[in-house]
């Protein structure tokens, strides 16, 4: 029996030994390789995007502009896997369609080799983002003033910075983040939800708007109250006018994770 034990016993530090000599050996040989695709089309003030990736970021910049700027960087390991990740871009004077196809990824082996792409997308301010949809990464939209910004982030981070516009985001486990630097005036609704992970949100003293925020596993925090309001017990849920409302909403859910919003200069 003793000897049987120490057999196990020592078959699992090989095995130990061999992972971390392939992670060893993989760390000194691989190499990444880069693509780095740049485009320019005139659009629609008004048009609607939509964009979908696997594994890498996505980031869209409103503009005052009347054109779309493309940059992507395509990451992968081999050249074979870099020419098998396809960006097809479809333009018409009132859309875009961003599709992003990757190769298979490998169901054995310690290592994804599938590859990511990360993008960066300057559109005009006015557009409508009819959908961002990542898998994995890094999603960050700013200055949006359009009609609608749909995005839904699969695991990662995801942003929203001074976007004006009725905004609908969905992470299913990662991190949310509401960022206002100033606060303009105007009838705007953000519907912010995550299934696992923590909800940040950052306005403006001089915000007005009707404030709703719930968490059904988790605690909210924040300091947007009158100061005889404030209560040391840890809540759940707030809804509150902010500055008599105004015509903006936003609405934040988490359903495992917390929810934090902080006033700027309060």
């Amino acid at each position: 029996m003793r000897s049987a034990a120490i057999e196990r016993q020592s078959f699992r530090l090989i095995l130990v030994a061999l992972s971390l000599s392939l992670i060893g050996c993989a760390s000194a040989t691989d190499h990444t390789l880069e693509e780095t695709i740049e485009q320019f089309y005139k659009i629609d003030p008004t048009a609607s995007v939509s964009i979908k990736n696997g594994d890498g970021s996505i980031r869209i910049y409103g503009a005052d502009t009347n054109e779309m700027r493309l940059q992507a960087i395509k990451r992968a390991y081999s050249s074979k896997r870099l020419k098998q990740i396809t960006i097809n871009v479809s333009v018409q004077p009132n859309s875009v369609s961003i599709e992003t196809n990757f190769p298979p990824k490998q169901t054995w082996g310690l290592f994804d080799r599938s590859g990511t792409v990360d993008y960066t997308i300057v559109v005009p301010q006015t557009a409508n983002i009819s959908r961002l949809e990542l898998a994995n990464g890094e999603a960050w939209v700013e200055e949006m003033r359009g009609r609608s910004v749909n995005a839904h982030l699969g695991s990662g981070r995801l942003f929203d910075h001074n976007c004006f516009s009725n905004v609908d985001f969905a992470v299913s486990r990662g991190m949310l983040t509401l960022a206002y630097e100033w606060w303009e005036p105007g009838k705007f609704s953000v519907q912010a939800n995550i299934a696992d992970g923590n909800v940040w949100a950052s306005l403006p003293g001089d915000a007005a708007l009707h404030l709703i925020a719930e968490t059904v596993h988790g605690k909210i925090a924040t300091d947007i109250a009158e100061q005889g309001e404030r209560r040391a017990e840890p809540i759940t849920k707030i809804d509150m006018l902010v500055h008599g409302g105004g015509t903006a909403g936003i609405k934040m859910h988490a359903t495992e994770g917390n929810i934090k919003i902080v006033e700027q200069n309060p």
